[in-house]
């Protein structure tokens, strides 16, 4: 009686059977520490440590960094430190909803549009291309100055202009998924569409419009600084790292060169770690599919 022999499949380097690891990189890694930390930071050590970024010591303006105050001090002697912090809590904030806000009408725009294809799908495509086709920049300027009001319009706004790009991505998942065996077997036992296009064919795009998220952070932070530093974002007293640049750009003259780094820094650092992250996910994401 011969034994049946079991063929596993083997990698390159031996015969250890393929497995698919999602190993976080130096840099992906980084790029999560920074975000956690950043986000802490701005959300909780400001109310642990009862930091006001409004408090003023007209005494102590434009005082370099030192003990006291880390990071110095602006020209009202507001401590640099409690305004980065409370700075950055709006620009996340703003970065955080306006993508979510972004990523709803993309996701239902593309899956709508993707499910029912034909000739509405070509129909909502070219409304997405004539968008498309105003620079975005110009459209936020406009929407921003038009509509401009407290901080949730800002938010708004910078989400009704961020959503073709996810549209389009979503759109083009939902062209797959609603050729598998599952929406079939869902349309067989009399599903209707609703309840396949939000019960099954978005839940199974939710690794695209995750990663789509986290670059729309990003955007949105960007969108955020860029119309705060031209004076129709987010505006004083309120502190942002947009109109903090704005302020160090003229307290510079005055010799307090410390007032412009650290939102400098906060915004490079943080939108390129938003960006790698989501470089991350969807290397991650195209392995997945490479090994299912």
């Amino acid at each position: 009686m011969t034994e049946a022999a079991i063929v596993l499949p083997v990698d390159e380097a031996g015969d250890a059977p393929r497995r698919h690891r999602a190993r976080l990189s130096g840099v992906a890694a980084f790029s999560l520490f920074w975000i956690v930390a950043v986000a802490i930071a701005c959300f909780a050590v400001p109310v642990l440590l009862g930091m006001n970024p409004d408090t003023t010591d007209v005494a102590h303006a434009y005082a370099a960094p030192n003990a006291r105050h880390v990071l110095g001090t602006d020209g009202l002697g507001r401590d640099e430190l409690a305004r980065l912090l409370a700075g950055g809590r709006i620009t996340l904030s703003v970065g955080a909803i306006a993508a979510l806000v972004a990523m709803l009408i993309g996701t239902l725009y593309g899956a709508v549009s993707g499910y029912y294809g034909g000739w509405f799908d070509t129909l909502m495509m070219r409304i997405v291309d004539v968008f498309l086709s105003i620079p975005t920049l110009f459209l936020l300027l406009f929407l921003a100055a038009m509509f401009h009001g407290n901080l949730l319009t800002l938010m708004i706004v910078i989400g009704v202009t961020s959503w073709l790009g996810p549209a389009r991505l979503v759109r083009g998942e939902v062209l797959t998924l609603k050729e598998r065996l599952y929406v079939e077997a869902a349309r067989s036992i009399g599903a209707n569409d609703r309840r396949i296009i939000f019960g099954h064919v978005v839940p199974n795009a939710a690794g695209t419009i995750i990663t789509t998220t986290t670059f729309m952070i990003a955007s949105a932070m960007l969108a955020e600084t860029a119309l705060s530093y031209l004076g129709i974002g987010v505006r004083a007293p309120m502190p942002s790292w947009g109109n903090l640049l704005t302020n160090a750009q003229s307290d510079i003259f005055a010799g307090a060169w410390w007032l412009i780094l650290p939102p400098g820094f906060a915004i490079l650092i943080s939108v390129c770690a938003f960006n790698f992250l989501g470089d991350w996910l969807r290397e991650l994401g195209e392995r997945s599919m490479a090994g299912s």
